[in-house]
């Protein structure tokens, strides 16, 4: 059964996380009145990018050729590490700052790349991206210490199996820092009100500008990577803030148990964001300072009322 667990732990983030995708696109449509694609159109999309040619600028070096690779290896390789369906499988970095900034690499080639091509729209969009990571980092980082000062380690896997055994006194600080978890969410993944993943004008890009030279297969790595992290940040949440369901042992019902019940949770996660998407605007650049600086002050409260209690 640990070697079931294991494959499974190392394979589900990259083959469930474009239905993530399809599901928040099917919700949009359904919110705008309209047909809309079906679920799985990602991996159709995936599938008819890797049989496509690539065409790549000739003022490319080797780093705009590298870092689609890059970038989906770092999510592929946290998704093996975090805890997904039970607290026993993981590999020995799951700890918060491992995690993090190994997700930092990634965001930090993307954004070479997007400057390495030699396009405008890159260089801005890099920039942007940069922008909005390098604070949207410091929310992460404090969103999960509140959890990691109630359990007394910074061990994301030994984090849920902590919240899962109690800790019902401390609610209140754990939901400040899920909102700001949250929030740390829309940004690290580019998502409204940071960014709009569905356009491609130049005045509102950040993802997608540092995209843009990219086709083919290397495109296809590239949004594969960007699901990947979306699945990989909406797990986190649910399973370190509601670890309700996630498996302790590793029999056969209680895998199998845990994986529903993250399905579920992770799934009603992609639902709020695709209505959240569907409500509001995106904000002007320069306002996205004061989101973030308003998830940190949530953190720290929160991180105020968990010393204090």
């Amino acid at each position: 059964m640990i070697y079931l667990a294991w494959i499974l732990q190392i394979l589900l983030v990259p083959l469930v996380a474009p239905l993530g995708i399809g599901i928040i696109n099917a919700v949009k449509a359904k919110m705008q009145r309209r047909k809309g694609p079906s679920i799985f159109q990602p991996y159709r999309n995936f599938v008819k990018l890797l049989h496509k040619d690539e065409v790549i600028s000739k003022d490319a070096s080797w780093i705009a050729k590298a870092a689609p690779f890059i970038v989906f290896a770092v999510t592929f390789v946290v998704g093996a590490c975090i805890p997904l369906f039970s607290t026993s499988v993981h590999l020995p970095a799951s700890d918060l700052f491992a995690v993090i900034y190994t997700l930092a690499i990634g965001t930090f080639f993307l954004a070479l790349a997007g400057m390495d091509a030699g396009s405008a729209f890159g260089g801005f969009g890099s920039s942007r991206e940069m922008t909005v990571s390098a604070m949207a980092e410091g929310a992460l980082i404090f969103s999960i210490v509140p959890l990691a000062l109630l359990c007394g380690t910074t061990d994301l896997a030994d984090i849920a199996a902590g919240v899962s055994g109690g800790y019902h006194q401390f609610i209140a600080p754990i939901l400040l820092a899920f909102v700001g978890f949250t929030i740390a969410l829309l940004a690290e993944n580019t998502r409204y009100p940071f960014d709009n993943p569905d356009t491609h004008l130049e005045l509102t890009m950040i993802h997608e500008a540092m995209i843009l030279e990219y086709s083919g297969k290397r495109l296809a790595l590239v949004e594969w990577a960007a699901a990947n992290k979306l699945f990989i940040f909406a797990a986190l949440g649910v399973n370190l803030f509601f670890p309700v369901g996630i498996a302790t042992t590793l029999s056969f019902g209680a895998i199998a148990l845990s994986l529903l019940v993250l399905f579920a949770k992770v799934l009603a996660v992609y639902i709020c964001i695709a209505l959240l998407e569907s409500l509001i605007a995106k904000f002007r650049f320069f306002r996205l300072s004061h989101l973030i600086f308003t998830a940190i002050i949530f953190n720290v409260i929160a991180i105020g009322m968990v010393i204090t209690l």
